[in-house]
């Protein structure tokens, strides 16, 4: 989960603030946003929730390889390649989803993952047994 204040975004879209975004955002990404606040924290929200995911704690995010795009319905798609692809690999997650919210001046967005299937199938376990019981050693009757 990440939190993006849309006035942080607003600043950053600014012709003073340099190319910060373009090193943020891919072209594709920056195209469907096309220079709103709004949908450029989204993505920012949600670059960061998936990569909080592959618990890559100290590492630089890879941006430009966590891509947020839009499905025909207008869900997000979530992309990843390169570097990211690597970590996700790397902590066994498996499908990824994103969801992304905006309210109150601030753009919400959670990334939920499922454990990526083994790749190859667990060893059978043997049947257990119960060893015979074995007679008293006294030389007496069993009762």
């Amino acid at each position: 989960m990440d939190l993006v204040p849309l006035s942080r975004v607003a600043a950053l879209l600014t012709p003073r603030s340099g190319p910060a975004i373009e090193r943020m955002l891919t072209v594709e990404e920056r195209e469907l946003c096309a220079g709103d606040a709004t949908g450029t924290a989204g993505r920012l929200a949600a670059k960061e929730a998936v990569f909080k995911l592959f618990g890559s704690s100290g590492a630089p995010l890879p941006w430009h390889s966590i891509e947020i795009l839009r499905e025909p319905g207008g869900r997000p798609l979530l992309r990843l390649t390169g570097r990211a692809a690597h970590l996700a690999e790397q902590a066994g997650l498996g499908p990824i989803d994103v969801s992304i919210s905006h309210d109150g001046g601030w753009a919400v967005a959670v990334a939920v993952a499922l454990a990526a299937a083994p790749s190859t199938p667990p060893a059978p376990t043997p049947p257990t047994t119960t060893p015979p019981s074995t007679p008293p050693t006294d030389g007496g009757e069993t009762p």
